[in-house]
């Protein structure tokens, strides 16, 4: 898929070279720069979230929604959900097993890289983390801030070794969410679901590397910039992309239902997300290694398991490719082509023939 770059109003500047310019004396430090991509990421999803209190609830939903936000609803909530989170996290385990255990022969990972009890001991221990922050009030923009170092530094401790790893982790932490909230009310899932959204993305996403990687990068740096303008709309981008994908394949069904399942929606625009902040880490440690290493072996694992097709892939990543043209400036545009091209060409037709 050739996305074009220029066009008579579109022009690409000629890059300036990475370099501290000498006219500026104080430029942001790499922690300054790492902050600003954090809080960038945190602001996205604080207007994704707000955008949305305006809507009615469902008529589903008690007329309780004042109780349940008050501190003291806050602290019931998050103590009913520590209650249940040994049981959920062995349930959620048992989910996992059941659908990775194959895995580890089929791809010869070391099951010893797979201890269950580490794993569901550092997702209880995120959890319990952000249950308190919770029952403290912290907004879900403020969580992002709070627990994001802990996340990264899970991320990290389960990817040193086989990258891999962190299907198994990360299918473990999305399971233990979906088990606590069969135990809240509805009022207390629309209130408690966008912190597990914060949890989730830390945990799919190479976020906390995306942030240390900026840090790299002079305060002028072309691909500090373009990364800088696709994060505000990549939530946007994601939704169009998944509504898209849904109408071009009206019938099909993944591992746990139709595209059209709001459940199955939600993680649908986390991938196209995790894809976009994996695209953001292409380009700002200007190499392709954290998809090959990464991104393409857990996709080559779960993604079968989960029915997700290649050709369902293929699709989200070409539409992908054609929002982010059409939403950002020819030259962020330019930064992303690459990567972009990579990306698509290792997902693409030629690989899976016949899969």
């Amino acid at each position: 898929m050739n996305y074009p770059v220029t066009s008579p109003e579109r022009s690409v500047p000629k890059y300036p070279l990475r370099e501290h310019s000498p006219l500026v004396s104080n430029p942001p430090s790499s922690q300054s720069k790492a902050h600003s991509l954090a809080v960038l990421w945190a602001r996205k999803y604080y207007v994704s979230v707000t955008a949305k209190e305006d809507e009615p609830f469902s008529n589903e939903i008690p007329e309780n929604l004042k109780e349940v936000t008050s501190t003291l609803g806050r602290e019931r909530t998050a103590e009913k959900l520590m209650q249940k989170l040994n049981w959920a996290s062995a349930q959620a385990w048992s989910l996992t097993e059941t659908l990775l255990s194959d895995e580890i022969r089929r791809h010869g990972i070391d099951p010893e890289l797979v201890n269950p009890m580490e794993i569901a001991a550092d997702t209880r221990h995120l959890f319990q983390k952000t249950l308190d922050a919770y029952a403290k009030r912290a907004t879900p923009r403020r969580l992002s801030v709070i627990v994001g170092k802990e996340f990264g530094q899970v991320r990290h401790k389960y990817t040193s070794v086989d990258r891999r790893a962190i299907g198994f982790v990360s299918m473990q932490f999305h399971y233990t969410g979906q088990k606590l909230l069969q135990w809240i009310t509805p009022a207390e899932q629309k209130l408690w679901t966008p912190y597990l959204k914060v949890m989730d993305d830390h945990m799919y996403m190479p976020l906390q590397a995306a942030y240390e990687a900026a840090g790299n990068h002079p305060y002028n740096s072309p691909a500090l910039h373009a990364v800088q303008r696709l994060l505000p709309v990549s939530t946007k981008i994601a939704v169009s992309v998944c509504q898209q994908v849904s109408r071009l394949n009206p019938n099909y069904e993944t591992y746990s239902g139709p595209l059209t399942d709001l459940t199955i929606k939600t993680a649908s625009i986390r991938d196209v997300e995790m894809f976009q902040v994996y695209l953001c880490l292409c380009v700002l440690e200007e190499d392709i290694r954290a998809v090959q290493r990464e991104l393409f072996p857990l996709c080559v694992m779960l993604y079968p398991r989960l029915r997700v097709s290649w050709g369902l892939v293929q699709d989200m990543l070409k539409t992908m490719g054609w929002e982010m043209y059409n939403r950002l400036p020819a030259e962020d545009m330019a930064v992303f082509l690459p990567y972009l091209r990579m990306l698509t060409d290792m997902f693409s037709g030629e690989v899976f023939h016949g899969c």
